[in-house]
C-alpha cells in the first residue's frame, strides 16, 4: 500500500492510502477508453464537373448529407477541363447552389477558390 496525494493544492492536502500500481492501471484504462470513444472528423471529398446533370447532382448531394450526418467535413471540388475554363461563372453558380441547399445543415468553412483547373469549397456540419 502507498500513501498517494490526491489533491495537493487543498488546505490541508488530501491523501489516500491505496495501491499505486492499481491506481495507475485504472487511469490508463480510463484514458484508453476516452480515446476509443473520441470521434475523429474526416474530410470527405465530392468531385463534380461544371455541367453536371440534375440527377447526378442530386446523388452527390445525398452523399454530402450522409457525410454531414456522420459529422464529417465535405470538400466540394469542381474540375474544369478544356474550354470549360472560359466559363468560371458556371462553376461559381454550381458551388453557390451547393451552399444554398446545405445552409441548414452545414456552414462554409472555406470559401470557393480557384487552384489551377479546380475550384474548391469546404463545408463543415453545424453543431
Amino acid at each position: 500500500m502507498d500513501l498517494v496525494e490526491i489533491v495537493p493544492h487543498a488546505e490541508p492536502p488530501v491523501c489516500k492510502i491505496t495501491d499505486l500500481g492499481k491506481m495507475k492501471y485504472q487511469s490508463q484504462k480510463k484514458a484508453a477508453e476516452a480515446r476509443k470513444r473520441q470521434k475523429t472528423i474526416e474530410i470527405k471529398e465530392i468531385k463534380m464537373r461544371p455541367n453536371i446533370d440534375d440527377h447526378d447532382y442530386e446523388t452527390k448531394m445525398k452523399a454530402a448529407r450522409r457525410f454531414f450526418d456522420d459529422g464529417d467535413k465535405v470538400k466540394v471540388t469542381l474540375r474544369f477541363r478544356g474550354r470549360e475554363m472560359a466559363h468560371m461563372e458556371l462553376g461559381m453558380k454550381l458551388l453557390n447552389r451547393v451552399r444554398e441547399e446545405t445552409t441548414e445543415i452545414a456552414k462554409v468553412e472555406a470559401e470557393p477558390k480557384l487552384e489551377g483547373r479546380q475550384m474548391m469549397m469546404v463545408l463543415a456540419p453545424r453543431a
